[in-house]
């Protein structure tokens, strides 16, 4: 849904209004540390999946077999070639 431009500056005038009564002494502040460990535990994942891919990759070039790389991750070849087969030899 569009908003006018009357709409846009009504609601901005409102949160001006708001703002301005806020006490940050009163104001119940929300502790958002699990958030952020969700966050920063999200990056490790990511982090941690890349050099993994790159290890397959890696294994791929000095020419491993399927087998030998889902041995190395604890799965079946047929697992490890379906996970990482197309983007360890891209």
């Amino acid at each position: 849904m569009r908003h006018t431009d009357e709409e846009i500056d009504a609601a901005a005038h409102r949160f001006e209004r708001l703002a301005d009564e806020l006490d940050p002494e009163t104001a119940l502040a929300v502790d958002t540390a699990d958030l952020q460990r969700v966050a920063s535990a999200t990056r490790s994942v990511r982090t941690e999946e890349m050099r993994l891919r790159e290890a397959v990759a890696e294994g791929q070039v000095h020419g491993r077999s399927w087998a030998q790389i889902g041995l190395a991750l604890g799965v079946s070849r047929q697992a490890a070639r379906q996970r990482f087969s197309d983007r360890a030899s891209a």
